[in-house]
């Protein structure tokens, strides 16, 4: 009876998850539900699978609400005011594809669903009156009655139709609670406040699970009413099967013939890493091979080979990374270039016949590369095939008390008080109690769905036969499940991701090879990896625009551990991680490492599998190593607790039970307790955070060719960082480091520069894309005319061939782009005034004649030294002079950063500008920093600000400050623990 049930899926207007609502129905005896989300399938395996565990008859359909007119046929923000049209019902998984499909056209088209439903060979659809213009209702078309509605039929239209009508029995909440938040959604969703919320706009109260004798009851004048909704019910019986087959299953169009390309492509991958005689490869490569055919994963293998295959054809760098690249195989094919037998991997970890789903791949593209690949996979494997996945971005603490005290038309300043001060309830306003008492229901809800990362699925039917599709503004459709869903169903994913460090590189290359004319061969990466002077540079920690290395944390972390190689660099990009940290045993590592004589392992497991680093868990399968070897749990349960440990589903019962096992094996094996505690502290501190050992490795790859190219080319390097943006640090320091490097700093100039920042020989020339305010559209244009007529030799030429406003025409002048004419900007200011006519239309093509201009004499216009900086400052953001050059005070403090080491213990007072900062909050909750600054020479060096300090002394912003403090060092790593910090002014710009 019960038709039309909605999941907290129905975004913003359910309140139940798929499981709540199966435990509500079992609790009242029902066995047959059907589970109708509002224009959304996010949760229809989860539901089907809550439904067999309960012996529930579960059934699928969809209630098709028009779409918002503002989300352009988008279901997945909402069901705002979207008015309902018709209950879709599957009878079988064909009707299922059907209904999905209805709902992914109007969403890939950008068009609404129908108002009549459409002729659906296998579903049902369920009016709430007959549509205008329908004279009969087909077949499989009915009518529902609500049980509100059943005392007026007796005069309705609608009982001349008796063998049409069914019971509509909505479910949407469990109780008046449920209501109310329901109402409360729906208020967020129409982003209104309580009292303006129309009856129309929400569900009725009454919309709660009626028993089933409560129905027998209310329809016995209408038994054909429950006679024709059991025969729908009768009629419907889907599955969803969660197998491997529901992937792509073959490559070639056999596995036969996929077998054979695989090993093809291995064995002769082998010789070309290894040679022709390396045995350990070959016979590595040979037994990876047959696990992989033993478990099916010859496709995933060869798919994944094909899209690295387009991408090298387009000319297109790549990191192969991700628990795959601990294969060989994957190294013979080239999808990644880290060395399995090199870093001792664990393949098994990875590929073993206790994992049911292969290994993963994370394939790395530069930023502006990764649409095209994406698109060449939707064509080569089919648009009804294809898909990314969703993600689910849900109500959380701080966001939901927001919304809810809008919706109740709180004050910001109340609703302020609330979220910052959560305990402090005598100063609430009286709607707060309220407030946290429906946040905490609603926490955890889905709000909306947005695109993962970088998730791929390549399925074997049909994508509609598991999920509804969504357009998404980039162009490509997304799935109604995230990966979590994906990985219920047993979807492989294909992680096509992108990411600004290959940019670096890439266009460093380019950069070179026209500023240089060298072509750089950054796939050498065995040479690179050996190479001297690329060893040196990691050493010194200086490694600024470098990827994964150049953040302040991880150039203390180089330095005192001395990096120099691979091995060590691969360790230390995963304890880097906060996981490590937070279990102390970063520091641990780094005492271990200076000092290997000075401790013993904790248990000889540690010794025999944790050697390499010291007894330390650095990697994620070191979870899984000690795991098994030290409490004997399988290798199956170890490789799953594993996974629980990066983050996924720690809540889980599985994650208990394999807890409890851990503890009941140590006692068996007769560890003492202590010993299994620390043991798990450690294992558990490595949740969400720590990489997998070959992830490690890729990252290091790719920083080894950055300092390759930071090494030996750094001046095209620090060009191809600045124009890739999204590095740590912001363009400032980058150009900075460009100057540090060699480099000649100019500002942008109309007959050098370009659109992004550019180099001639040792010139860097500020790109107009850096200008506040500058339009887009005039750059090029300015860019474009000088390529087609040649460089401007006057003021007076720019002008005459570009349009131009007088206000961008005023910030080029004042960001110095006209300095080629050797006048300065009062003397181009009165000179545009003379030139400039914005109401003469230009069609960049000059003149025949010039113009004569009257002559004039100026007074003396003179432009103070300071003046350029300003401007800089506030069009690009940062001065490009020295910021200590715009001080008052001529004191650039005691000593200088390259001299710290010489005063270790010593108090000193250092003049600093500020680079950056990273905000801590202690175990007390208390407030501390850590700052990153370069002194007058241009050298960076470090600041810890304890909570006293930072309380009294805080940051005000960029500028320089003269710090004073006590110099501390931590394994060979100088810093400044901070007493007193004061920011220091700059001189006054004269012209205001």
């Amino acid at each position: 009876m019960y038709l039309n049930c909605h999941s907290y899926y129905s975004l913003k207007y359910g309140t139940l998850s798929p499981e709540e609502l199966v435990r509500a129905a079992v609790e009242l005896g029902i066995n047959r539900l059907v589970l109708t989300d509002i224009n959304n399938t996010s949760c229809s395996y989860a539901f089907i699978t809550a439904c067999k565990k309960n012996n529930i008859k579960p059934i699928l359909g969809i209630e098709f609400r028009k779409f918002h007119k503002e989300d352009q046929a988008s279901s997945l923000n909402g069901v705002k005011d979207g008015a309902f049209l018709y209950l879709g019902i599957a009878k079988n998984q064909e009707g299922w594809k059907e209904l999905t499909k209805l709902l992914t056209e109007c969403s890939l088209n950008a068009t609404q669903l129908p108002t009549e439903a459409p002729e659906l060979e296998n579903c049902y659809f369920i009016y709430r009156k007959i549509p205008k213009g329908i004279h009969h209702l087909k077949e499989n078309e009915f009518i529902g009655v609500r049980p509100t509605e059943v005392n007026k039929l007796y005069s309705s239209y609608l009982k001349d139709f008796p063998q049409k009508l069914v019971v509509f029995a909505p479910v949407t909440y469990l109780n008046l609670d449920g209501y109310k938040a329901h109402k409360l959604l729906r208020c967020i969703d129409l982003n209104i406040v309580l009292g303006k919320l129309n009856p129309k706009h929400c569900a009725k109260a009454s919309e709660q699970f009626y028993t089933p004798e409560e129905l027998k009851k209310i329809f016995a004048q209408y038994p054909h009413i429950l006679d024709n909704t059991k025969r729908i019910l009768d009629n419907c019986c889907i599955d969803m099967p969660s197998t491997m087959s529901n992937n792509r299953k073959t490559f070639t169009g056999s596995n036969e013939d996929d077998l054979k390309l695989l090993t093809k492509l291995s064995l002769n991958g082998c010789i070309r890493r290894y040679g022709k005689s390396n045995k350990v490869a070959m016979t590595r490569t040979l037994n990876e091979i047959a696990v992989i055919k033993k478990l099916g994963f010859a496709a995933y293998f060869l798919i994944t080979w094909d899209i690295v295959r387009y991408a090298q054809t387009a000319g297109y760098h790549h990191v192969g990374r991700g628990s795959g690249a601990n294969s060989i195989v994957a190294y013979n094919m080239f999808i990644t270039d880290v060395d399995p037998l090199e870093l001792d991997l664990y393949f098994e970890r990875f590929i073993n016949p206790h994992r049911t789903s292969p290994p993963d791949f994370d394939i790395d593209f530069s930023w502006d590369e990764r649409d095209d690949v994406v698109e060449y996979i939707f064509n080569r494997y089919g648009r009804e095939y294809t898909a990314l996945l969703a993600t689910y971005n849900t109500f959380k603490g701080k966001s939901i008390i927001r919304e809810l005290g809008k919706v109740v038309g709180l004050p910001k300043a109340d609703i302020d008080l609330i979220v910052d001060y959560p305990h402090k309830t005598e100063d609430h306003h009286p709607f707060a109690k309220h407030i946290f008492k429906y946040g905490k229901m609603i926490e955890g809800f889905p709000n909306y769905l947005s695109i993962h990362a970088g998730g791929i699925l390549i399925s074997e039917r049909p994508l509609n036969y598991h999920t509804a599709l969504q357009m998404m503004p980039k162009g490509f459709p997304i799935t109604h499940f995230d990966m979590y869903g994906a990985e219920d169903l047993c979807f492989h994913k294909y992680d096509v991701l992108s990411q600004r460090g290959l940019g670096h590189i890439k266009d460093a290359v380019k950069l070179i090879a026209k500023n240089q004319g060298k072509a750089v061969d950054i796939h050498n990466v065995a040479e690179i990896k050996e190479d001297t002077e690329v060893k040196r540079q990691l050493k010194s920690g200086q490694c600024i625009g470098c990827f994964y290395i150049e953040s302040p944390a991880m150039r203390g972390l180089l330095s005192k551990i001395k990096c120099d190689n691979y091995i060590h660099l691969v360790a230390a990009s995963s304890i880097i991680r906060p996981g490590v940290a937070k279990s102390g045993m970063m520091r641990e590592y780094i005492q271990r490492f200076h000092n290997p004589d000075s401790f013993t392992y904790i248990h000889p497991v540690f010794e025999e599998h944790l050697g390499e680093t010291f007894g330390v868990m650095v990697y994620q399968e070191d979870v899984m190593k000690i795991v098994h070897h030290f409490s004997g749990l399988g290798l199956d349960e170890s490789d799953v607790l594993r996974r629980i440990m990066t983050g996924k589903r720690k809540n889980s019962d599985t994650f208990d039970r394999l807890r409890k096992k851990y503890f009941v094996n140590c006692a068996k094996r007769g560890y003492p307790q202590s010993l299994a505690e620390e043991v798990w502290r450690q294992i558990a501190s490595f949740s969400g955070y720590s990489f997998c050992k070959a992830h490690s490795a890729s990252f290091a790859v790719e920083s080894f060719q950055s300092l390759y190219l930071k090494t030996y080319f750094p001046k095209e390097f620090m060009v191809a960082v600045i124009n890739n943006f999204g590095g740590f640090y912001n363009t400032e320091l980058y150009v900075h480091e460009a100057r540090m490097c060699g480099a000649n700093i100019q500002a942008p100039c109309i007959n050098n520069s370009t659109y992004l920042t550019n180099i001639y020989g040792d010139d860097i020339y500020i790109g107009f894309i850096h200008i506040a305010d500058l339009e887009k559209k005039l750059a090029i244009q300015v860019i474009n005319e000088r390529i087609t007529n040649g460089d401007y030799n006057s003021f007076q030429d720019f002008v005459s061939r570009n349009k131009i406003s007088k206000e961008q025409l005023e910030i080029l002048i004042r960001i110095g782009a006209f300095r080629f004419t050797g006048l300065n900007k009062y003397e181009l200011m009165w000179e545009k005034n003379a030139v400039h006519n914005p109401t003469i239309k230009h069609h960049n093509t000059g003149s025949f004649f010039q113009s004569d201009i009257a002559e004039y004499e100026l007074p003396v216009l003179e432009e103070s030294a300071s003046e350029q900086a300003f401007d800089e400052i506030e069009l690009l953001g940062f001065p490009l002079c020295s910021p200590f050059d715009l001080l008052e005070t001529d004191d650039h403090g005691q000593i200088f950063a390259n001299q710290l080491t010489k005063y270790i213990g010593y108090k000193v007072s250092v003049v600093g500008y500020y680079v950056a900062r990273k905000h801590v909050t202690t175990v007390n909750k208390k407030h501390m920093s850590f700052g990153t600054w370069l002194d007058k020479e241009g050298k960076f060096f470090d600041t810890t600000h304890f909570p006293p300090s930072l309380a009294q002394y805080p940051f005000r912003g960029k500028g320089c400050y003269r710090i004073f403090g006590k110099i501390v060092e931590d394994f060979g790593f100088p810093s400044l623990e901070v007493y007193k910090m004061e920011k220091l002014p700059f001189i006054k710009d004269d012209r205001y």
